[in-house]
Protein backbone atom coordinates (compact mmCIF):
# COMPACT_ATOMS: atom_id res chain seq x y z
CA UNK A 1 0.00 0.00 0.00
CA UNK A 2 1.25 3.43 -0.98
CA UNK A 3 0.23 5.27 1.95
CA UNK A 4 2.30 2.64 4.70
CA UNK A 5 5.28 2.59 1.98
CA UNK A 6 7.45 5.46 3.67
CA UNK A 7 6.67 3.94 7.24
CA UNK A 8 7.63 0.34 6.33
CA UNK A 9 11.01 0.60 4.81
CA UNK A 10 12.09 3.13 7.88
CA UNK A 11 10.93 -0.46 10.39
CA UNK A 12 12.74 -2.65 7.88
CA UNK A 13 15.80 -1.47 8.65
CA UNK A 14 17.77 -3.67 11.24
CA UNK A 15 18.78 -0.91 13.79
CA UNK A 16 15.05 -0.76 14.67
CA UNK A 17 14.41 -4.68 15.75
CA UNK A 18 13.83 -4.25 19.12
CA UNK A 19 10.75 -1.81 17.88
CA UNK A 20 9.73 -3.26 14.97
CA UNK A 21 9.11 -6.90 17.03
CA UNK A 22 7.02 -5.58 19.94
CA UNK A 23 5.21 -3.86 17.45
CA UNK A 24 4.20 -7.25 15.28
CA UNK A 25 3.20 -8.84 18.27
CA UNK A 26 0.74 -6.24 19.13
CA UNK A 27 -0.66 -5.52 16.14
CA UNK A 28 -1.01 -9.47 16.08
CA UNK A 29 -2.82 -9.26 19.84
CA UNK A 30 -4.90 -6.50 18.57
CA UNK A 31 -6.10 -8.62 15.17
CA UNK A 32 -7.21 -11.55 17.88
CA UNK A 33 -9.58 -8.53 19.98
CA UNK A 34 -11.19 -7.44 15.93
CA UNK A 35 -14.43 -7.61 17.97
CA UNK A 36 -13.82 -4.04 20.05
CA UNK A 37 -14.20 -1.43 17.89
CA UNK A 38 -10.83 0.75 17.56
CA UNK A 39 -8.97 -2.90 16.62
CA UNK A 40 -9.39 -4.86 13.62
CA UNK A 41 -8.73 -7.36 11.48
CA UNK A 42 -6.59 -4.89 10.14
CA UNK A 43 -3.92 -5.58 12.32
CA UNK A 44 -3.45 -9.37 11.56
CA UNK A 45 -1.83 -8.57 8.46
CA UNK A 46 0.32 -5.86 9.57
CA UNK A 47 1.47 -7.79 12.26
CA UNK A 48 2.03 -10.83 10.26
CA UNK A 49 4.07 -8.52 7.31
CA UNK A 50 6.17 -7.07 10.21
CA UNK A 51 7.14 -10.23 11.95
CA UNK A 52 8.11 -11.69 8.52
CA UNK A 53 11.04 -9.27 8.54
CA UNK A 54 12.86 -11.12 11.57
CA UNK A 55 11.18 -14.51 10.90
CA UNK A 56 12.54 -16.47 7.74
CA UNK A 57 10.10 -19.27 8.62
CA UNK A 58 7.23 -16.79 8.05
CA UNK A 59 8.57 -15.26 4.80
CA UNK A 60 7.22 -17.79 2.19
CA UNK A 61 4.00 -17.96 3.52
CA UNK A 62 3.48 -13.95 3.93
CA UNK A 63 4.48 -13.75 0.37
CA UNK A 64 2.16 -16.57 -0.81
CA UNK A 65 -0.43 -14.96 0.70
CA UNK A 66 0.03 -11.21 -0.66
CA UNK A 67 0.09 -12.88 -4.14
CA UNK A 68 -2.54 -14.36 -3.63
CA UNK A 69 -4.35 -11.54 -2.17
CA UNK A 70 -3.80 -9.45 -5.10
CA UNK A 71 -4.45 -11.80 -7.67
CA UNK A 72 -8.02 -12.30 -6.21
CA UNK A 73 -8.40 -8.28 -5.30
CA UNK A 74 -7.36 -8.26 -9.58
CA UNK A 75 -9.98 -10.91 -10.49
CA UNK A 76 -12.67 -8.89 -8.12
CA UNK A 77 -12.42 -6.03 -9.60
CA UNK A 78 -11.93 -7.37 -13.21
CA UNK A 79 -15.62 -9.29 -12.24
CA UNK A 80 -17.15 -5.71 -11.13
CA UNK A 81 -15.48 -4.18 -14.42
CA UNK A 82 -17.30 -6.82 -16.70
CA UNK A 83 -20.54 -6.96 -15.05
CA UNK A 84 -20.77 -3.00 -15.33
CA UNK A 85 -20.62 -3.11 -19.01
Amino acid sequence: MPPLRGPMSTLQKDSWFPVRFPVALVLIAGGLFSFLPVLGLWMLPLGFLLLAVDLPVLRGPTSVLVIRGRRSVKRWFRRLRDWRS
